[in-house]
């Protein structure tokens, strides 16, 4: 499996080992559901199931928080976007996009030609265009005019989870049935048949409703403490590493990676923590790390390390992982962050 960061330079330096060095409790019963740094600010915003706060990166000192009371549309943020205007784009759960830059809020529905009230995911190419993922196809909003188009049949599935903006700048999809990849001008998509996600090696039942949604409602309960179960076209995360490579996180079927020809993939029995894979990032150093239902892992290509509730995760599901300058690694989970560092 080493071969396959092969492109990574730097990643299997000098081994130290990483530790949860502090940790910001939320609540008992808050989720944290997305994590994104701020470098010109500071700043690590922080979406939770009761609102958003920003963070100090050094310190961890909480400098405001963000509710209804305050502009926002929903409490409960499952994405969190950062523009090149300096607006921040806040994904909620059946609230639609609320976009905030100094003071000023700003909040779209579909009326205003957002494809969903449920948002999940945000990414930005080269020329400003602002993808928003949501749970009835994307949004591309533009640049120069600011025009919402949405698309719904390009995509191998519409409930969307992920996006990412590569190097050559494709836009990358993951969805509740596959990946879809968009280039300008043509729509390919990718499902277990094409080898996304590993196979089902311990025979787990499959199934269609694993936690975040079905076809027939909007489901935000959290099934990941119960039985297990596989569905390795459902992707919850999608990564653009600085290899050229693509990253997507599964359900059940382990991390996925595009190589431009084919897919391979990491599970448990490689090293990888467990085999749902919630969140994805890649450190400065180039190692990749894995957001489970099982703990957080980090792979430089060569080694593993894991952390889990025994290392000093506030619980075992890493639902968002996010890098700060100087190579901190946040991880967030239901009750609050963690600071892994080393």
């Amino acid at each position: 499996m080493a071969a396959l960061l092969m492109g990574l330079a730097g990643a299997a330096g000098a081994q130290r080992v990483w530790r949860v060095q502090e940790s910001f409790e939320v609540g008992p019963a808050v989720y944290v559901r997305a994590l994104t740094v701020e470098p010109a600010r500071g700043a690590l915003w922080v979406g939770t199931s009761a609102g958003v706060h920003e963070v100090e990166l050094e310190g961890g000192k909480l400098r405001r928080t963000f509710t209804r009371k305050e502009g926002l549309a929903n409490e409960y943020v499952f994405a969190i976007g950062l523009d090149r205007q300096g607006y921040k784009w806040f994904g909620t759960n059946a609230g639609g996009v609320s976009r905030y830059r100094d003071g000023q809020w700003k909040t779209f529905f579909p009326m205003h030609g957002l494809a969903d009230y449920w948002v999940y995911s945000f990414a930005q190419q080269r020329n400003g265009d602002f993808w928003i993922g949501t749970w009835a196809g994307v949004n591309r909003v533009a640049a120069r005019t600011g025009k919402f188009s949405t698309y719904v049949k390009e995509l191998v599935n519409e409930w969307v989870y992920g996006i990412a903006v590569d190097a050559r700048d494709r836009v990358w999809f993951g969805t509740e049935g596959g990946v879809t990849r968009y280039d300008g001008q043509r729509w390919v998509s990718w499902t277990h048949k094409d080898g996304l996600g590993a196979p089902n090696n311990d025979a787990l039942p499959f199934s269609t409703n694993t936690g975040l949604g079905t076809r027939s409602r909007h489901d935000l309960t959290v099934g990941a403490d119960g039985p297990g179960t596989y569905n390795p076209n459902y992707v919850f995360a999608i990564l653009a590493a600085r290899d050229g490579s693509i990253w997507a996180g599964t359900w059940g079927g382990g991390a996925a990676r595009w190589d431009g020809r084919a897919w391979t993939n990491l599970t448990a029995a490689d090293g990888l923590a467990g085999n749902i894979v919630y969140s994805l990032a890649q450190d400065e150093e180039g190692a990749l790390w894995f957001g489970t239902n099982q703990g957080v892992s980090r792979w430089d290509g060569r080694t593993w390390q894991t952390l889990d509730l025994r290392d000093g995760l506030l619980d075992r599901n890493v639902y968002a992982l996010a890098v700060a300058p100087g190579g901190s690694v946040w991880a967030g989970t239901r009750r609050g962050v963690v600071r892994i560092a080393r």
